[in-house]
C-alpha cells in the first residue's frame, strides 16, 4: 500500500513539469521526502511559487522557470533526468472551450516537446497526466480503458492527443510512456480561487467564509474523487513498471462514486455550517457521471490506492482550515 517504501537507484533524478502546481508540487514533495533529486519546471502561469518555496533550501531540489511550449527549455530540463513526470497543462473544461488555440499549443505541443526532449536525453520513463475527460459521452459505468466516446471539449481533445502521441513515442522510439487518466483529484494545495477552481476547495473556501456556493446543475452528477496521495502512488509506481506496461493509459482513481450534493452536505456538516447551496445551469462540456474501473492499473502498475474518499476529504478539510 502507498509509495513510501518504493526504492529507486541512489542518484535518481526526477523532472516534474508543472511542478509548482497542485499535483506537481505534491509529487516534488513526495520524491524529495524519499531522498531523490527533483527538477521542477514551471512557468508559473497556473502554478504558484508559494507551493514550492518550502523546497528552495533542499540541496536535492532545482527550480527551472520555463514554458513547455519552448522546446529548448524542455531539452535543457531533461538533461541527466531518469524519470519525467509531465504534469504541465492547463486544466478546466469550460476554459478550454473559451481558449481552444491555447489548449492546443500548451497541452498538445507542450507535451510533444517534452516527449521529444525525453527521447533525445535518454529518459527511462515518461509518465504524463491524462484525464477522465477522454471518456466523453461514453455512457457505461465504470469507465474502462479502451471504451471511449465522443470527446466533449477542447481540453478532452488535448488529453486524448497526448495519449496518442505518447503511444507513438513508445512504438517508434522505445520511450516507455505511461498515461495517467486522473479522475477528479483533490487535496492539499489545490487552488480554491478563481472562476475555474475545482469544486471541493471552492466549496470549502466559500463555506469557511460563510458564503453560499453555487452547484452547477442539480447536484446529482457523480464523480470518482481521488485523493492526492493515491495519485502520487500511481506516478511513482509507473516509474517502476515494466516496459510491457508502457505505451498504455491507466485509470487513476479510487474506484468509488460520490454525488456532488452529498459532498456538499458532508462539507457543511464537517465545517459546522448551515448554508443551503444555490443551483446554477449545467456546465458546457461536462459529463454527468464518472466512475473508474482501476483493475488495469492494479494489475500492471501494482497500484493499490490507500485513501478512500472519506479519509482524503477529512485530510483536505484539515489542510484548508489551517491554510486558508
Amino acid at each position: 500500500m502507498g509509495y513510501k517504501h518504493l526504492k529507486f537507484l541512489v542518484n535518481s533524478v526526477f523532472l516534474v513539469t508543472g511542478g509548482a502546481g497542485f499535483i506537481g508540487s505534491n509529487l516534488c514533495e513526495a520524491i524529495l521526502n524519499l531522498g531523490y533529486k527533483v527538477k521542477c519546471l514551471d512557468d508559473l502561469s497556473t502554478g504558484k511559487q508559494e507551493n514550492v518555496d518550502m523546497f528552495m533550501d533542499n540541496p536535492n531540489y532545482t527550480f527551472i522557470k520555463g514554458d513547455i511550449k519552448d522546446l529548448a527549455i524542455c531539452m535543457k530540463a531533461c538533461e541527466g533526468v531518469d524519470y519525467v513526470l509531465n504534469q504541465a497543462a492547463w486544466g478546466s473544461v469550460p476554459r478550454s472551450i473559451e481558449m481552444p488555440l491555447f489548449y492546443c499549443a500548451n497541452n498538445i505541443q507542450g507535451t510533444l516537446n517534452m516527449l521529444e526532449a525525453a527521447r533525445q536525453n535518454g529518459v527511462k520513463k515518461f509518465i504524463y497526466a491524462s484525464s477522465s475527460s477522454v471518456y466523453g459521452d461514453e455512457p457505461n459505468l465504470p469507465k474502462t480503458e479502451g471504451r471511449e466516446g465522443n470527446l466533449l471539449s477542447p481540453y478532452a481533445v488535448s488529453k486524448r492527443a497526448d495519449e496518442e502521441w505518447a503511444k507513438q513515442y513508445t512504438k517508434h522510439y522505445g520511450l516507455d510512456t505511461y498515461g495517467m487518466r486522473y479522475f477528479n483529484v483533490f487535496g492539499r494545495r489545490q487552488d480554491p480561487y478563481g472562476a475555474y477552481a475545482a469544486v471541493i476547495p471552492k466549496f470549502i473556501k466559500l463555506l469557511l467564509n460563510n458564503e453560499q456556493p453555487t452547484i452547477n446543475g442539480d447536484g446529482k452528477q457523480s464523480r470518482d474523487f481521488t485523493y492526492i496521495e493515491n495519485v502520487i502512488e500511481a506516478n511513482l509506481k509507473a516509474c517502476l513498471a515494466s516496459s510491457e506496461a508502457a505505451g498504455q493509459v491507466y485509470n487513476i482513481a479510487y474506484g468509488g462514486r460520490e454525488y456532488l450534493i452529498d459532498i456538499y452536505y458532508t462539507l457543511t456538516k464537517a465545517l459546522g455550517k448551515d448554508i443551503e447551496p444555490n443551483f446554477g445551469p449545467d456546465r458546457a462540456g461536462d459529463i454527468k457521471h464518472s466512475n473508474a474501473d482501476i483493475g488495469k492499473a492494479k494489475k500492471l502498475l501494482e497500484y493499490d490506492p490507500e485513501y478512500d474518499f472519506a479519509r482524503g476529504l477529512n485530510e483536505a478539510i484539515g489542510w484548508y482550515k489551517e491554510n486558508l
